[in-house]
């Protein structure tokens, strides 16, 4: 069973977290993200200094689903109302290959409360169990530790550092950790 991750924008709900699409009423609550340049410290820079601007990034981020591109989650708590606490992604999604990249980003005021932990099993258990991915990989850079214990917490292996192998606009060129995990990791991982 091998679908494409862009036949359906995903849903997913676990007994802790809703994992949705993002929409225009999320702008509020995803303006407190893009507006914390901490949050960007170690990723390519997306920084956002209007709310105007976060309309605009949720209008490319349904784009970017309908050009099979990549998905964007909004992360939800239960039990606490729609305020986005973080987001989700999926991306570089290669057919031939059956393989996937995740990733995902936490609202500050939410730290250390396990979410991003909460949101990769999530989306790992989707992609495994409901499309047929093969291989899910991640990339961080090495100094940000707590992604790569993260990733690690979740299953996945340290393939390798790429030197030199990443542009961050406002960084320049930066190494990257590679991690992934693969099907049979999660089903032996899992006692299946």
């Amino acid at each position: 069973m091998k679908k494409n991750p862009f036949d359906k924008f995903p849903h997913i709900e676990t007994d802790e977290i809703v994992l949705r699409r993002i929409t225009e009423d999320d702008v509020d609550s995803l303006f407190e993200i893009f507006n914390n340049k901490k949050l960007f410290e170690y990723t390519p820079s997306i920084f956002k200094e209007t709310k105007d601007e976060v309309v605009e990034l949720i209008q490319r981020f349904n784009r970017r689903f309908e050009d099979k591109e990549q998905i964007r989650m909004a992360i939800t708590l239960k039990g606490e109302g729609d305020f986005v606490v973080g987001m989700a992604e999926m991306y570089g999604y290669n057919a031939d290959v059956n393989m996937i990249a995740i990733g995902y980003r936490i609202n500050e005021r939410f730290w250390g409360r396990g979410i991003a932990t909460k949101s990769l099993k999530a989306m790992i258990k989707h992609l495994f169990e409901d499309i047929g991915i093969n291989r899910i990989y991640a990339e961080a850079m090495p100094a940000h530790t707590a992604s790569l214990a993260v990733m690690e917490k979740c299953g996945f292996m340290q393939e390798g550092i790429v030197r030199q192998g990443f542009y961050f606009p406002d960084k320049g060129v930066v190494d990257g950790v590679v991690y992934s995990i693969l099907r049979s990791d999660y089903f032996e991982g899992n006692g299946n």
